[in-house]
């Protein structure tokens, strides 16, 4: 999507929630339909791009509902809009529905899970630069870690409907088996066959899990499951290979390195916190590097990103 295409699709929309799921404790795939110029505007939405959404008048849950190690925050005023990015984007017949995975972990999340199918919030949107899918590619590798899994689900959706050529494989981690963001974990038969998680095998994706402490798959990191499996690869061209990553910084900088050692291009999702989304605040730098020198300048993560490539970032 070019700068000016960018410029001209995003804008301040109602949308109405048409679901708000919870998926596992804290975890939520809350749905929102658009109409009219937010249908239109939506409906180009590339995977990696993001909404502000306003939730400073949403209700919290009831307090013998808040978790006990969230009761002090969840009084907090909600000031600021707060960005979410996609995992699926649906549009037909006039209407454009987004899906976004969350997580209840603070003041805006919590207020979050109280929104019900019928009720309207105002999103600003669509923002950003999401991933891209060079044409010479054969094989994309997608590695998430914790609540990264959102915008690479989104990914794998696009991929394997524009792309159908092009091989992809997830990658999918978290400390234990509890904070895996996903419905849940296809059965052991399945598993065996690659199928790990439903939201890729919807899409004919496989897919690999990683817990820290072994409670479900590959025991250890998902970089070192990744990594491990890249070592097995022998018939894999680097050349013909693209890597998409989106979780945690120390994650991401250990995907790069790999990458680097590789020689395997990659594409990184960062987060920051974007007070604005739209470049004003300055508030989401991401240290980078200039091509062809040791010079070094500062990109804006809502702006110039959030996707960049993982060669450019100084992590």
């Amino acid at each position: 999507m070019t700068e000016e295409t960018f410029k001209s699709n995003r804008g301040v929309f109602d949308a109405v929630v048409f679901a708000n799921k919870q998926i596992r404790q804290r975890f939520y795939r809350l749905g929102l339909e658009f109409s009219g110029d937010g249908a239109a505007a939506f409906a180009q939405t590339r995977p990696g791009q993001f909404a502000e959404i306003d939730l400073s008048d949403v209700k919290l849950p009831p307090k013998e509902e808040i978790a006990e190690d969230l009761q002090d925050s969840a009084e907090r005023k909600v000031l600021l809009r707060r960005p979410f990015s996609f995992c699926d984007v649906i549009s037909q017949r006039g209407k454009t529905r987004v899906e976004i995975l969350y997580c209840a972990l603070g003041p805006a999340t919590l207020r979050m899970t109280t929104l019900s199918a019928g009720n309207s919030v105002s999103v600003i949107g669509p923002l950003g630069n999401g991933f891209q899918m060079p044409a010479d590619k054969k094989t994309a590798l997608l590695v998430s870690g914790g609540m990264g899994a959102g915008p690479l689900i989104h990914l794998a959706k696009a991929i394997t409907t524009e792309y159908p050529q092009v091989e992809v494989t997830a990658f999918a981690g978290a400390k234990t088996k509890t904070e895996l963001p996903f419905e849940k974990p296809l059965d052991e038969i399945s598993r065996q066959l690659g199928f790990a998680l439903h939201e890729f095998a919807m899409y004919a994706v496989e897919s690999q899990l990683a817990t820290d402490d072994g409670s479900i798959g590959y025991k250890g990191f998902v970089t070192d499951c990744f990594s491990q499996w890249l070592g097995q690869q022998r018939s894999l061209s680097a050349n013909d290979t693209i890597i998409y990553s989106c979780g945690p910084e120390a994650m991401l900088a250990r995907i790069a390195k790999i990458a680097e050692d590789k020689k395997i291009d990659c594409q990184v999702s960062m987060e920051r916190m974007m007070a604005c989304g739209i470049g004003v605040c300055q508030s989401c730098a991401i240290k980078c590097r200039v091509e062809g020198s040791d010079e070094m300048v500062y990109k804006l993560c809502c702006k110039d990103g959030p996707v960049f490539d993982s060669r450019e970032v100084v992590f």
